[in-house]
């Protein structure tokens, strides 16, 4: 038998890690550094972007690779893929044991196909998604649509199924994020995709950029996606130095609101614990009856190099009488550093970073690029009558972007959570191989 709240499989788990961090802090010393930076790296990629496509943040970075590229007068397409393999470690005192079951666990956590390119002209450009739902079994079609660019408007148009537009963190999709998993309180409480219409566009200076959405659930009834009836999002970016052409640094502040109409008369908030093979959801709020909720959101992210840092906060409030109109929020804070240099690219016509291309490639006898991420979130999902929990967790991370394909992290988690009328603290240990194409 293995320690009260203790899972015998994590010992190699923490070798892995701890061997993990042994040879980041190895490699990146100041002799490392030193040798890193006389080697000749290529020129970085442009750390800022106006990529404007159907695929949105949902696609990929342009690569100097053709191989999967095809080309003709009034069509073009690119296929193009992902996959990602988690492995999870987990140790619980005994109160933790009380709120959630959860054991050590490793594998698929995604697989999907893309495709994408123009029809007719650049302007009006295509995206397919189809992934493959672990947890139901099933193949099911994710970002799909038609956009088009209307440049005298300074801005383009989207109809389909598509990321709602609240939440830089929940735009970008999960294999361009610095983090393996988003914040508790961003799952909880934004959809990642929804079926409807999106307008994005921007000012001539580019120094502000906003999106309107109108979404609705007729063709989604039964996606695991699906969490209300209609829904309506704005969201304001403003980015200051945008006019000045010389400057790399990005200062991204931004405000957004969603309206949303419950469900078939019912609302119901959860997240697992930033880690998608636990067993259990850390916070759950239940289903209760309500009419709809606002949720209002702030963020910024300030990039002037390899160094980046950022915080996101959203609240919720519910129009649901029977349970006291509940109010629920959180949000996180989280600071990042790329040791070899490079920079994270952003987009300045969809407001969101795209991911990190390693300017010597471990495939070509480089180090790739090593990033240190710290992360903490916090969510309160206590509010009214309704007693769904607070939990916070802290999260040092490091990512070695191997190439711009290939990806791996290692991730270590301490949590707390207070629900049940109990407080059970957890550690997790996990790791993730990433390919993307």
């Amino acid at each position: 038998m293995g320690k009260p709240g203790y899972d015998r499989r994590t010992p190699a788990l923490h070798v892995a890690a701890c061997g993990a961090l042994i040879t980041f802090a190895l490699f990146f010393s100041p002799a490392g550094v030193a040798h890193a930076q006389t080697t000749g790296a290529a020129p970085q990629e442009p750390t800022i972007t106006t990529r404007v496509e159907a695929a949105e943040s949902d696609g990929d970075v342009p690569s100097k690779q053709k191989f999967n590229e095809y080309e003709w007068k009034e069509f073009s397409f690119r296929w193009g893929g992902g996959f990602l393999y988690d492995y999870f470690g987990v140790s619980q005192n005994d109160a933790s044991k009380s709120q959630m079951s959860l054991s050590s666990d490793h594998d698929v956590r995604d697989f999907r196909v893309l495709a994408k390119g123009k029809l007719g002209n650049p302007r009006f450009t295509y995206t397919i998604g189809y992934m493959y739902d672990k947890a139901n079994d099933k193949w099911r079609f994710r970002q799909t649509g038609l956009m088009l660019e209307i440049r005298k408007a300074y801005g383009s148009v989207f109809v389909g199924r598509t990321k709602e537009g609240f939440s830089t963190s929940k735009i970008m999709v999960g294999y361009q994020g610095w983090t393996n998993e988003r914040a508790t309180i961003n799952d909880a409480m934004i959809p990642i995709l929804a079926d409807g219409i999106k307008w994005s566009g921007s000012i001539p200076s580019g120094q502000f950029l906003y999106n309107v959405g109108f979404f609705g659930d007729t063709r989604s009834e039964s996606e695991s996606f699906n969490k209300n009836d209609k829904q309506t999002i704005v969201r304001g970016v403003w980015l200051p130095f945008a006019a000045r052409k010389v400057s790399t640094t990005v200062l991204h502040i931004a405000a957004q609101a969603r309206h949303a109409l419950a469900d078939d008369g019912s609302l119901q908030y959860r997240s697992k614990p930033e880690a998608y093979q636990a067993q259990s959801y850390a916070i759950d709020s239940g289903k209760f009856a309500a009419k709809s909720a606002n949720t209002y959101g702030l963020e910024m992210y300030y990039r002037p190099g390899p160094l980046m840092f950022g915080t996101e906060y959203m609240f919720n409030k519910n129009d649901a009488p029977e349970s006291g109109d509940p109010l629920f929020h959180g949000g996180e804070v989280f600071a990042a550093y790329i040791f070899t240099g490079e920079t994270r690219p952003y987009n300045a016509r969809g407001g969101y970073f795209e991911r990190v291309k390693p300017a010597r490639p471990v495939f070509r006898g480089g180090p790739g690029a090593w990033e240190l991420v710290l992360r903490y979130s916090y969510s309160d999902l206590n509010g009214g009558t309704i007693r769904g929990g607070t939990f916070w967790r802290f999260t040092p991370m490091v990512n070695w972007h191997m190439s711009e394909n290939v990806r791996l992290e290692f991730v270590y988690g301490y949590s707390s959570l207070n629900r049940f009328a109990t407080i059970g603290k957890t550690q997790f240990f996990q790791s993730r191989l990433q390919l993307q194409l």
